[in-house]
């Protein structure tokens, strides 16, 4: 990629109607015509008819319309390019609010000066264009030397207006363009104080973040933090992103008041709850400390471990020879009890991602305990056990593979990133579809952020919760194999609870019916009960997400997200959904791609480097229309 990629993507282009005069660039502007407002045939010849009298227009309002003829015309005629208007306004001011390139170009050309200040607000054009979003126009007056660093009336740099109307590609090029994501407005405040006191939302607090924007600067006249403006104004979102991001919950203000201390004023319980707790964390003994350290380091072993106990806990307290069911349900709810003790005093947000990974990982322990110890005796035939042995086998390497190898995370040096960002705008294609504002990269076709892992994956198909890892390009292929041998073992499992049932309990359906059969089965083993219920459970989805996996990969060629993708747009009706698809090779061709099988040589399965294919222009059949987000 070399830092400077060629876009091979339609970027959209931002067309639009012409500003009134006597608007300057204050965000409070009004087109003369509603862009998406239906307009009947009369309607559309009387446009016609309007735009084609502009012998007669003055230069403003030929600028505002970027009639370059008539323009022309009137500079030639003796026009002075630098001459503001009654408002106080230049013509580089009208073209950089409507986004006339051309215009832009001919009035420098002809001695327009890029940073003339005009309007109410004393803006230059640059500023103008960055309130209205203008990226292209952005690129195009920094490259004739505008100074984005310059403030207007009301002590606004680029920046701060690009942050404050959440024109993130826009923040994106200042800061790769060498911009200080950190320098104050007239009133001392940072790009992120604004961000955590204007904007509800996580964003653009979490992209400032990103941009490596400090989270413990003050203002020069509160002496507030971001973490102080994001309680002020109630933005719970940003708070967070702030809080995850290191801010200093003990900081005070020039008036000695810590974030906790204005939240207890406002009163708003959630920002209190999230303040309460990193003060907590903060504030913790040694002791707890070095204990939340070690849990922290070996999360995933203890997390397993505490699962383990949890499974056996509640099958031995239903396994006990007592007949007295309250105290069964005693001894439940001082489990229960206990459990969520350890729970709210050692774990964090960022671990619950990892229970339904160890609640899986302790179910198939358990799984694998009573098969060896309850069905083994029952079903001694190699025929039996050689099959469930090669199951459990394959699930733990398969597993084993897809949670070492990784999906394919695209991860860039801070460099390649402000290279990307300046290549990409400068050819105007610093858009959604090509660019990530989580990563600050340029995201590869069939690529996509995960919130989750919070970096973007390399041909992305889902985050699954049962294995704590997302599923992308380079374990996609282990974590479909891995579902199929737990398939696999849950069938072992649910046919070793049908035998052992036939051999130890002497009721039957048939015999009894269902209620009698019922009761005689739960009393002739609670565990095997509990043991059965598990395999129910994690059967159910093991079995919906491998055959949903199976039919997208072999039927459709796309993964769980494209679908996803495709099926919305069809609904909305933006074009033809699955049939329109790209990387449908036919059923026989998606295995061998998909699996990369060779088979001795008889097949050649294409290898296609997903971290670096931007267009689909590679063996697959082409289609202008279709895009993946």
């Amino acid at each position: 990629m070399d830092g400077v990629p060629e876009c091979h993507l339609n970027c959209p282009h931002d067309h639009q109607r012409p500003y009134k005069q006597g608007s300057h660039g204050d965000g409070r502007e009004e087109l003369f015509n509603n862009s998406n407002q239906a307009t009947s045939p009369t309607e559309h010849q009387s446009d016609l008819a309007f735009m084609e009298d502009c012998s007669n227009w003055d230069i403003v309002k030929a600028t505002q319309y970027g009639i370059i003829d008539r323009c022309k015309e009137l500079i030639e005629a003796g026009y002075d390019v630098r001459q503001p208007d009654k408002e106080n306004v230049t013509l580089l001011h009208w073209a950089a609010i409507n986004n006339r390139i051309d215009l832009v170009k001919y009035y420098v050309s002809k001695g327009a000066i890029v940073d003339q200040l005009g309007g109410d607000l004393n803006s230059t054009p640059l500023h103008w264009a960055t309130r209205q979003g203008h990226l292209s126009m952005v690129v195009l007056l920094m490259k004739y030397g505008a100074d984005p660093s310059l403030v207007d009336r009301e002590g606004f740099t680029c920046l701060h207006l690009a942050v404050q109307f959440q024109h993130m590609p826009i923040v994106a090029y200042l800061v790769a363009k060498g911009q200080d994501v950190d320098a104050p407005d007239m009133n001392g405040q940072t790009a992120l104080m604004m961000a955590a006191s204007r904007i509800i939302g996580p964003e653009p607090t979490g992209f400032l973040v990103k941009l490596n924007a400090s989270v413990n600067a003050v203002d020069k006249v509160h002496r507030n933090t971001p973490l102080h403006w994001a309680v002020m104004s109630g933005n719970v979102a940003a708070l967070s992103v702030l809080l995850d991001a290191g801010a200093n919950v003990e900081l005070v203000n020039a008036m000695g008041e810590t974030p906790l201390g204005l939240a207890q004023q406002n009163r708003n319980l959630w920002i209190l709850r999230y303040l309460l707790d990193a003060s907590i964390q903060r504030n913790r003994s040694h002791f707890v400390v070095k204990v939340l350290k070690i849990f922290e380091k070996y999360k995933l072993l203890l997390l397993f471990l505490m699962a383990v106990a949890v499974i056996w806990v509640t099958g031995y307290i239903a396994d006990m020879e007592s007949d007295s069911w309250l105290l069964k349900g005693i001894l439940f709810v001082s489990a229960w009890l206990v459990i969520q003790l350890v729970i709210r005093r050692f774990i964090t947000m960022q671990t619950y991602s990892y229970f339904p990974l160890a609640f899986l990982s302790a179910s198939l322990f358990w799984m694998v305990i009573t098969w060896f110890v309850r069905y083994l005796p029952d079903m001694p035939d190699s025929r039996f056990q050689i099959p469930f042995a090669l199951s459990i086998t394959g699930c733990i390497y398969y597993f084993y593979k897809t949670w070492t190898v990784g999906p394919g995370y695209l991860q860039v040096s801070e460099q390649e990133k402000n290279r990307t960002v300046v290549a990409l705008a400068e050819t105007d294609c610093l858009d959604p579809r090509a660019f990530c504002t989580r990563c600050l990269i340029r995201k590869p076709l069939r690529s996509k952020h995960c919130v989750v892992c919070d970096c973007c994956v390399v041909k992305y198909d889902h985050h699954c919760l049962w294995t704590a890892r997302c599923i992308g390009a380079l374990n996609h292929r282990y974590f479909v194999s891995f579902l199929f041998f737990l398939f696999t073992v849950v069938v072992w499992m649910g046919y070793g609870t049908v035998v052992y049932w036939s051999i130890h309990c002497s009721t039957s359906y048939e015999k009894d019916g269902l209620w009698i059969f019922l009761t005689e089965i739960i009393s002739c083993s609670p565990w095997i009960i509990w043991i059965f219920l598990l395999v129910v459970f994690h059967s159910s989805w093991v079995t919906f997400l491998l055959l949903n996996q199976l039919y997208q990969i072999f039927c459709l060629g796309l993964t769980t997200s494209e679908r996803v993708t495709l099926i919305k747009c069809a609904r909305n009706g933006r074009h033809g959904g699955l049939q329109q698809n790209p990387f449908n090779l036919g059923c026989f061709r998606n295995m061998v791609d998909f699996f990369q099988c060779r088979c001795f040589g008889l097949f050649k399965p294409n290898q296609t480097d997903w971290t670096r294919q931007y267009n689909v222009g590679f063996e697959q059949p082409r289609t202008s229309e279709f895009q993946f987000v």
